[in-house]
């Protein structure tokens, strides 16, 4: 399809999407980091207009592409990192009609999110949804798994109230399919980019400024410390090599509400804090072992990272990490123990030819996954969405591609000043 078909919807303007999230950037994780590449995408490759309707704060992570719109929130109990969106005030909704949409696009299945959906069957509009979290899988971590079927049904309720749902992966893709949903599914993997996450950027100085013998591996964790990601299993994995005396050499990447209680169990870690860009990826590939015991993924963006930058891979044996990885052939994947794990990695740390193998085998599957290509595919289901040619057939396909951008240039930093609603 020609991309730039669908940039005019008429002689008259650029395509508009209203994109509705729940954190689009006062605070930075996997999904909204792919929101903003989304759009940023859709601005500068097809030249469309987006306005992003989200709660914010003063001190935003980062600063956002498209036009930014703050809508009324209030902080989440027990995880003041994030804010809930209280829902979709008049105020609001008059703009998001001003903008006049073609498509809505919604990333989170909240307050905003159900209340963005009832407006745009109003407006006689397309909705997509893209799916970034499975929130069911986080509540046995708050002592709240009993809620779980509730919350499962309310999910299901709110994919099927859309045109078509964007799924991280083919596992995650069949079980909506067999929810016998009216919306359509279809597949918006997640990238990487090579030139940042490559082994080229392993820094042999800068593992020996963080204290790291020279002459043994590393095991990296990366991501938000949060009891949801494994931290519990990654600590107690940790501990029982320490038991069999086989005490290795650990580097945390990231931070987050659990930090001082990661810190307490791993006392002997070097903790790099949270970090971005160039000094991650060097970070990241400075490591050996990638090891991520979190089953709550829904993509698993930090394994992408750490594949591409060149480490071997032991990971949580789960269907959403068998989108990028096999047992044996480019994973060690192992049942969600931390005895399993333990085993794994003492393999890994015996033999260095192993890891070597394991660490190749993952860096030439990542090649698979460039952004380009998927964005692209996000913009093919608009395409199809708003009744135009698309080249995709298939319901859902097996393999990552491209997605889409956005109007003129880089974003302006989002003003100090914003109101927090």
């Amino acid at each position: 399809m020609d991309m730039k078909a669908l940039m005019y919807t008429d002689r008259e303007r650029p395509l508009r999407i209203a994109l509705f999230s729940g954190n689009y950037n006062y605070t930075i994780d996997g999904a909204n980091k792919s929101l903003n590449r989304l759009v940023g995408h859709l601005l500068r490759t097809l030249g469309a207009e987006v306005r992003v309707y989200s709660p914010t704060s003063p001190r935003p992570a980062f600063a956002p592409e498209g036009d930014l719109v703050s809508v009324p929130s209030v902080k989440i109990p027990f995880r003041a990192d994030y804010r809930l969106a209280l829902g979709l005030p008049r105020s609001v909704r008059r703009d998001v009609e001003a903008f006049a949409p073609d498509l809505i696009h919604l990333s989170a299945p909240d307050f905003l999110g159900g209340a963005a959906q009832r407006l745009g069957r109003d407006l006689k509009i397309p909705v997509v949804a893209s799916l970034h979290t499975l929130f069911d899988t986080y509540l046995d971590y708050y002592g709240l798994g009993r809620l779980r079927p509730l919350v499962r049904r309310n999910l299901w309720k709110f994919y099927g109230g859309c045109d078509y749902v964007l799924a991280p992966t083919t596992a995650i893709a069949e079980e909506l399919k067999a929810q016998n949903l009216p919306a359509q599914v279809r597949i918006w993997a997640r990238g990487v980019d090579p030139e940042l996450f490559n082994p080229a950027r392993r820094d042999d100085a800068w593992r020996l400024a963080q204290g790291f013998d020279p002459n043994r591996p590393v095991i990296v964790f990366l991501g938000r410390l949060v009891m949801e990601k494994g931290l519990g299993a990654f600590a107690e994995t940790v501990q029982l090599l320490e038991d069999a005396g086989r005490a290795p050499q650990v580097l945390v990447i990231g931070d987050g509400p659990a930090r001082a209680w990661f810190v307490e169990r791993l006392p002997k870690a070097v903790f790099a804090g949270f970090l971005s860009g160039e000094t991650l990826a060097k970070a990241l590939a400075s490591g050996d072992i990638f090891l991520n015991p979190s089953t709550t993924e829904t993509f698993g963006n930090v394994n992408l990272e750490a594949m591409a930058s060149g480490l071997a891979m032991v990971c949580a044996d789960a269907p959403n990490t068998r989108a990028l990885l096999r047992h044996g052939r480019n994973a060690l994947l192992c049942a969600d123990q931390p005895e399993a794990y333990a085993e794994a990695l003492s393999q890994l740390l015996l033999d260095g030819e192993e890891r070597r193998r394991l660490a190749l085998e993952a860096l030439e599957r990542s090649a698979a996954y460039r952004w380009t290509e998927i964005l692209d595919e996000v913009v093919e289901v608009y395409a199809e969405a708003l009744g135009r040619p698309s080249k995709v057939s298939e319901p859902f396909a097996p393999e990552a591609r491209p997605l889409v951008r956005r109007q003129g240039g880089a974003a302006e930093p989002q003003p100090a000043g914003l109101p927090v609603l």
